[in-house]
């Protein structure tokens, strides 16, 4: 896997950008565990659309050198337009047989794709696919990130994290907090990665996963917070496992009110936090 060194020159510093919204921090009981999104929520996300790629002539560049490279002889509209193919497929796939959020794969996704036009190891397509998401989707601590996390494993606060992720997102702790979830006070068996459980927020599969085992430690839904920073993928199932919710809206270009999505108008967060140090108040 690749090393801080390695991905170096794809981490760039990144600040969140202001929402306006007030915070409320105030929580409805005593809160003993907090599960976390990460991106948009303990990583700025400054990712977007993956057809807006075509115009943006950058990140069109540092795909077309990746691409070469690797010695991949095709294009990063080509390879754009076949990986947004291929996920589709999966989808569709998976939803007919009855899932109802799927989540790929996406090393079986990469497989595919590039063995079409050069026989790689397992190790390299990995490579490739860090990279690639590195480039595409760039990201940095939020503010404020290990001082929370010390604060909340000090004052014996339960972490876990329920997050669409693929395998390189834990990754994203040891680059930049220099140790893994579970050096960082994450409880290994709270960790629930999308796409180890092939099924993505906001179905309440995950939820109900993390409920299970949180229950078997004594602690009541009432007394787990939730934190993410999309109403529809974190808020409504969580609200719905009987969790407390707080909105994260800390950076303007990852928060998603949806308040435009049936399900989530008249739903209203227990909390809405604008800094990570405001979980301090819990």
């Amino acid at each position: 896997m690749l090393s801080k060194e390695q991905v170096s020159p794809y981490l760039q510093k990144l600040e969140p950008e202001p929402t306006g919204l007030r915070p409320s921090c105030e929580p409805k009981e005593n809160i003993r565990c907090i599960l976390f999104d990460i991106y948009g929520t303990l990583f700025i996300s400054a990712t977007g659309d993956i057809g807006l790629l075509q115009a943006d002539t950058v990140k069109r560049q540092l795909l077309q050198d990746l691409l070469k490279d690797f010695g991949l002889e095709t294009t990063a509209t080509r390879l754009i337009e076949s990986l947004t193919v291929e996920i589709k497929k999966i989808h569709a796939q998976k939803k007919a047989q009855g899932v109802d959020y799927p989540e790929v794969n996406i090393t079986d996704v990469w497989c595919k794709i590039l063995n079409k036009v050069k026989e790689l190891t397992l190790a390299q397509i990995e490579d490739f696919a860090i990279r690639f998401e590195l480039i595409v989707n760039p990201v940095y601590p939020m503010p404020g990130l290990e001082d929370c996390l010390r604060w909340c494993e000090k004052n014996q606060k339960l972490m876990g994290i329920v997050s669409n992720a693929q395998f390189y997102t834990p990754l994203l702790f040891s680059w930049f907090l220099n140790a893994a979830p579970h050096q960082l006070g994450f409880r290994e068996n709270l960790l629930f990665y999308s796409y180890e459980h092939k099924v993505a927020k906001p179905s309440s599969m995950l939820f109900e996963k993390a409920t299970r085992i949180l229950q078997k430690e004594g602690i009541e839904n009432g007394q787990v917070a939730y934190l993410g920073n999309d109403m529809l993928k974190d808020m409504l199932p969580a609200k719905r496992a009987g969790f407390q919710t707080a909105l994260f809206a800390g950076d303007s270009r990852s928060l998603r009110l949806r308040k435009d999505v049936p399900d989530c108008q008249g739903l209203v967060p227990d909390m809405i936090i604008t800094h990570l140090n405001q979980l301090t108040n819990w």
